[in-house]
């Protein structure tokens, strides 16, 4: 195995355009303020509505990469105990996500009753409080207190999947068992990834489960162990013949997009000469954001739907003052971001933490729903 490093900088700078991409996306996605400015860039507003959401498959690969990397890096396990491993990131993905959802849903409630607008979500109920607490929305047919945090749903039953995986493998009884537990455990993840492309991804009713995306995550694996193979070919071969499959089955773009991504991932962290072309100082902004990629994503949509409220409604004739008002949403929502990535993200969590911040999110929603009612 080399000592190719399973988190570069490379790694980061992928994940800050990623995230680039669906901020960008949602600011196109949900006016009134793109609405305004569409006359002033048409394509451009069309091609963030339409095809920025594909940025989603790279942090899909991308994860399955880290994961392999934190799980098992040689294809065995590495965790001890697989309920130890799934609980402390439910934890970790959840202390943010719950701070940034109770700042959506005050936001939401600020903006509620001047801006009469589809993107200003409803007042919430008890149910889906609990359901968005508990990562259970799309599940229990709730909706999203946000935009974009069934993906944080996803990461939380992909990760937990791949545990099960490779806890699985290890638990089988026997010697030839033990010592052919990377292959059985690397073969289950193929196996699954070709079960994902070929088939559950084709079926659009099963987008709220992790074998829908599971293709994606999967190859983001195999990209990992194809970087720390001495010899990539026979990974290589795997990528391209169950992505390539999976297009001649079915064409899709996300398929097409995942696919690209895990093959620039190896070809890219497998070159000395590109590796270190990603640790040039210009790229250290880009490098940040890829860091605090995820507190990004959590707290962007509370920024933009405030800053929607605020510019649609005293502008509302104005393109250009509108389109200014997106590239200001953009720069608070890294702020934003920043200052979630610094204050929440960093700090190791607890369920002391996790149970109080999600108890804090029920709460603010209910003390929403009441006050309205009082007024």
């Amino acid at each position: 195995m080399s000592s190719a490093p399973s988190r570069s900088p490379l790694i980061d700078m992928v994940k800050g355009l990623a995230c680039i991409t669906i901020v960008w996306h949602h600011l196109a996605f949900y006016g009134p303020m793109s609405d305004i400015a569409q006359p002033l860039a048409p394509s451009l507003m069309a091609w963030l509505y339409d095809y920025g959401r594909m940025a989603v498959q790279v942090f899909l690969v991308v994860g399955g990469y880290l994961a392999a990397a934190s799980l098992a890096p040689l294809g065995v396990a590495r965790f001890d105990h697989a309920g130890n491993a799934i609980a402390k990131r439910f934890v970790r993905l959840v202390v943010p996500y719950a701070v940034a959802l109770v700042l959506t849903v005050v936001v939401s409630a600020l903006v509620r009753t001047w801006v009469a607008h589809p993107s200003v979500p409803d007042e919430p109920t008890l149910s889906q409080l609990l359901a968005n607490a508990l990562l259970l929305q799309d599940l229990v047919g709730e909706d999203a207190l946000s935009a974009g945090v069934w993906y944080v749903a996803i990461d939380f039953q992909l990760f937990s999947l791949s545990v099960l995986v490779w806890a699985g493998v290890r638990a089988l009884p026997g010697a030839w068992a033990h010592r052919h537990a990377a292959n059985l455990a690397r073969g289950l993840i193929v196996a699954g990834v070709a079960a994902s492309l070929w088939f559950f991804n084709r079926i659009a009713g099963l987008d709220m489960w992790a074998l829908y995306f599971f293709g994606a995550y999967g190859l983001g694996m195999l990209a990992y162990w194809a970087v720390r193979a001495p010899r990539a070919h026979g990974w290589l071969a795997a990528i391209v013949l169950l992505g390539g499959a999976a297009l001649a089955i079915d064409y899709r773009g996300r398929v097409a997009v995942a696919l690209v991504t895990a093959l620039c991932l190896v070809f890219a962290l497998r070159s000395e000469r590109v590796r270190s072309l990603s640790g040039l100082s210009q790229w250290a902004p880009l490098v940040q954001l890829g860091q605090m990629s995820y507190s990004v994503f959590l707290v962007h949509f509370a920024v933009c739907l405030l800053a929607n409220a605020v510019v649609g409604h005293l502008w509302p004739d104005s393109p250009a003052i509108n389109a200014l008002g997106m590239l200001l949403a953009f720069v608070l929502s890294l702020a934003a971001g920043r200052w979630l990535y610094l204050r929440v993200e960093q700090h190791v969590p607890s369920w002391s933490t996790a149970l109080r911040w999600q108890a804090g999110l029920v709460g603010t929603g209910l003390l929403v729903a009441l006050s309205n009612n009082w007024a």
